[in-house]
């Protein structure tokens, strides 16, 4: 079981709130992946990986990430409204990089955009990364997908100048990686 950590500022009113996921969450996760990639990345992923995908595995997966993470440095939290999972966000310790914390995804699911929830669920993955004492953040995103780079920018986040890509079974898929420094004044809270 997911040892719960201390939550320095997971904050919301009884509506809203960001929270640890729990394994009952697994499905509603998948759900919001689902929809965000079917919404957000149709032109950019390719057909067969967004109609063929399996809700059962993908939910397995969610609720093995929950309930047996790898190290309590693993986490997925949830962003909550009115009772229902709106949105996520996994993170854990980056393998080729100590002290710092690797996100993704950071997804809220589209129609409950424009609400608070991303900026959410990034403060509270930021705070508990700060309270284990990391000192960079760091995201891969698609590199057509503005709207992501847009919210990370203006979270003060900044492309590094790495880039990867990634093979999906059509056409690759090219990633840059966003990071933040944490220990900066300056940096995202």
């Amino acid at each position: 079981m997911n040892p719960t950590p201390p939550f320095p500022r997971l904050t919301g009113s009884a509506d809203v709130s960001v929270r640890p996921a729990r394994p009952g969450d697994a499905s509603a996760i998948a759900r919001v992946q689902a929809v965000t990639w079917r919404t957000a990345y149709r032109a950019v992923l390719p057909v067969e990986v967004l109609d063929g995908w399996d809700d059962d595995a993908v939910s397995a997966s969610w609720a093995a990430a929950v309930t047996a993470p790898p190290t309590r440095a693993h986490l997925v939290l949830v962003a909550v409204e009115r009772d229902e999972v709106v949105g996520f966000v996994a993170s854990a310790p980056a393998d080729d990089a100590p002290g710092t914390v690797e996100l993704g995804p950071l997804l809220v699911e589209p129609r409950w955009g424009r609400r608070g929830h991303g900026s959410r669920l990034l403060a509270a993955a930021i705070d508990l990364a700060r309270a284990d004492g990391v000192a960079r953040a760091r995201i891969w995103l698609p590199e057509p997908d503005q709207v992501s780079a847009g919210f990370f920018e203006s979270a003060g986040w900044a492309a590094d100048g790495w880039a990867r890509t990634l093979e999906t079974g059509g056409e690759p898929l090219r990633e840059l990686r966003w990071h933040a420094e944490l220990d900066d004044e300056d940096a995202p809270r």
